[in-house]
């Protein structure tokens, strides 16, 4: 109880220092959506469903690329780090715009500006490289990458979806929004969790 206590009042105490000097604004900027209507729930459903797959996906790829470093006894966790973190660097050098966090990509994403062609190289990239920079066993986290992640396979539906069904004028950037939550929730397990987060860090509720 008191390190739950003292965890509350510490991200209490931040968030309030970081809107002191920040403002009080969203991580993530999307133009209004309108509430959606039964007619989009069928569409919403599917998304669920394939992302709740993929999360479950991503999780064994995490933990299989987990196991396969652990067999590499041979090679000390420091240059495990050091090889996984030089390939990133050689990738960094050629396509800059696809590495990182990823909170650049996701706005990008959530903006529905993605071409895609780019959007599926850029998913099939960072659904590799996620797995294979946290097998490195260095401090890092999935927060960011899962949103990204969740953004990119959101709005790749979204525009299909859009395309070939759309009888209710839906946009692909609902999509996207969704399958942060979705891929978040399928991820961590916490669909509530994953909801909130994604309302607080978008600004958006409907």
């Amino acid at each position: 109880m008191d390190v739950t206590i003292a965890t509350i009042g510490a991200s209490a105490g931040a968030i309030s220092v970081a809107r002191v000097f920040l403002g009080q604004t969203t991580d993530f900027h999307i133009a209004p959506l309108d509430f959606p209507g039964f007619g989009s729930i069928p569409a919403y459903v599917v998304l669920g469903f394939l992302l709740g797959f993929l999360g479950v996906l991503y999780n064994r790829a995490i933990l299989s690329a987990l196991a396969f470093s652990a067999k590499l006894t041979m090679i000390r966790v420091e240059w495990r780090a050091g090889l996984i973190g030089a390939a990133i660097a050689v990738l960094t050098w050629f396509l800059p715009g696809l590495v990182g966090g990823g909170d650049g990509i996701t706005q990008q994403t959530l903006s529905g500006n993605a071409a895609f062609s780019t959007l599926v190289a850029a998913f099939l990239l960072r659904f590799v490289i996620g797995p294979v920079s946290y097998a490195a066993r260095t401090p890092g986290g999935l927060f960011a990458p899962l949103l990204t992640i969740g953004s990119q396979s959101g709005l790749f539906f979204g525009i299909l979806w859009c395309r070939w069904f759309n009888a209710y004028g839906l946009q692909p950037r609902e999509f996207a929004l969704l399958g942060m939550a979705a891929f978040f929730g399928a991820a961590v397990r916490s669909p509530i969790t994953g909801i909130i987060l994604i309302v607080e860090l978008t600004g958006s509720s409907n």
